[in-house]
């Protein structure tokens, strides 16, 4: 069953992804990491859902969404970040297993990265970060997500790879078994994986290779 909503406000949180913040429907619950299929409610977009996750509290009054534009297509992405406050939404009933199991490692290829903010700061609220490793992988520093609020929490255990162009204190490689290897010295915890399809076959099985329990692994 999908929810009426509004946009109440929208603004830039890098180049290319924007903050909505939404107004939450009645009785809307969900866990941490779950996601959501939003719509337009406008004629011709109805039926053309994308989903996302919240990226707010769960008991938080509205919900926040973090949503990546991909240039070049007249879609769902593009049509929200030119959405204006006061414009219609629709919110499905919350769905997806990527939910906190214990302690462990995240690992994120881009706008990957939502659930596991959703995640952590459900986790900073509960005082339990400091069992918990994020790494990333974006194009460019200009890509990363809600950067300054994430080394704020995790320190050094806040590790970001730029595939295309790095700077000081920033990686520039791709996640692959080495690097996994030389940043994730315990295999023992749960692996979170949330990224494109490739990205997310592609590190299990390096983390598998190393010896991580498959059973552990999150995706």
């Amino acid at each position: 069953m999908d929810h009426p909503a509004r946009l109440l406000m929208s603004e830039y949180e890098t180049h290319d992804v924007k903050r909505l913040i939404v107004s939450k429907p009645a009785g809307l619950q969900y866990q941490p990491g779950q996601g959501v299929a939003v719509a337009i409610d406008r004629e011709g977009w109805r039926e053309n859902s994308h989903p996302f996750t919240p990226t707010s509290h769960t008991d938080d009054e509205v919900l926040e969404f973090l949503i990546k534009r991909y240039p070049g297509h007249d879609n769902v992405t593009t049509r929200l970040h030119a959405l204006r406050a006061g414009d219609g939404l629709l919110v499905s009933e919350p769905f997806g297993q990527l939910t906190y199991r214990g302690p462990g490692v995240f690992i994120a290829g881009g706008a990957g990265v939502t659930p596991f903010i959703a995640i952590l700061r459900e986790l900073a609220r509960r005082g339990a970060l400091a069992e918990q490793m994020l790494i990333c992988s974006h194009k460019t520093p200009d890509d990363i997500i809600c950067e300054r609020e994430l080394r704020n929490a995790l320190g050094p255990r806040f590790v970001v790879t730029c595939t295309r162009g790095s700077g000081r204190g920033y990686e520039e490689r791709r996640i692959d078994r080495e690097f996994l290897g030389e940043w994730i010295p315990d295999l023992r915890g749960f692996f979170y994986i949330c990224g494109p399809p490739a990205f997310d076959k592609d590190v299990r099985g390096y983390l598998v290779e190393l010896g991580a329990d498959g059973e552990r692994i999150v995706r």
